[in-house]
């Protein structure tokens, strides 16, 4: 059995970020971005970050209820921790880009471990973190994840990083139009135990990591699955 590592998962957040409106069931305005983001041969430009656990690209989303993946939709879905958020009162939604410096550095490390014998670089990072935010209606939950983007040559990825996890229902993975290419993290809609936290398929507990500008559902470290 494969050793997991119990380091923080996170990369560097709070300074620098924009931060979401407090707004339930809001979201970011449109983000222009620094670099394209190919997902599952689609090329984005631009990308909101909503409230409620979730990225979209072509429109912000302010739905709370999770649906299962694969949902079949006409929507490009990543889903950190899709439920029912709440950052009026207390908690921070915030994101940064990245195109030099320290965090392409730590990416470039992680997806070359992660997925050896590509000699991947990165060049352009993205960084979503939602840092003790409550669930509605109950504002003394205080949950803590984040999503990275990470791109080099034609080459994208995405991590979901959890740090505490409150008790909730929800689901967390990623769903493409029409769910060609779709993925549940184990643990999704089960309620009584709060596994993201210790779980991974990359070895580090709390961290989930995916190729996603080719048609791979799953992910591996070192050939086989991992949680």
């Amino acid at each position: 059995r494969l050793r997991i590592s119990f380091l923080s998962p996170l990369y560097p957040f709070g300074s620098g970020d924009t931060e979401n409106p407090r707004l339930d069931d809001g979201g970011s305005p449109l983000i222009a971005l620094q670099h394209p983001f190919v997902y599952f041969g689609t090329t984005y430009n631009q990308i909101y970050v909503n409230n409620n656990g979730d990225l979209t690209f072509t429109e912000p989303w302010n739905t709370f209820a999770p649906y299962v993946f694969p949902g079949y939709s006409t929507r490009d879905l990543i889903a950190p921790f899709w439920t029912d958020m709440d950052n009026r009162l207390n908690g921070v939604i915030s994101y940064q880009q990245y195109t030099s410096g320290s965090v392409l550095q730590q990416a470039t490390q992680d997806i070359n471990l992660y997925f050896p014998n590509l000699g991947f670089s990165a060049n352009w990072v993205f960084i979503a973190t939602w840092d003790r935010v409550p669930y509605y209606p109950t504002t003394s939950t205080e949950t803590t994840f984040q999503v990275v983007l990470i791109t080099g040559a034609q080459r994208s990825f995405v991590l979901m990083n959890y740090g505490v996890i409150a008790l909730a229902q929800r689901n967390a993975g990623y769903d493409t139009v029409n769910s060609i290419n779709f993925f549940s993290i184990p643990g999704s809609f089960q309620s009584n135990f709060t596994v993201f936290s210790t779980t991974s398929n990359v070895n580090v507990a709390g961290r989930w990591a995916f190729r996603t500008d080719q048609g791979s559902r799953g992910c591996t470290f070192n050939g086989e699955m991992t949680i």
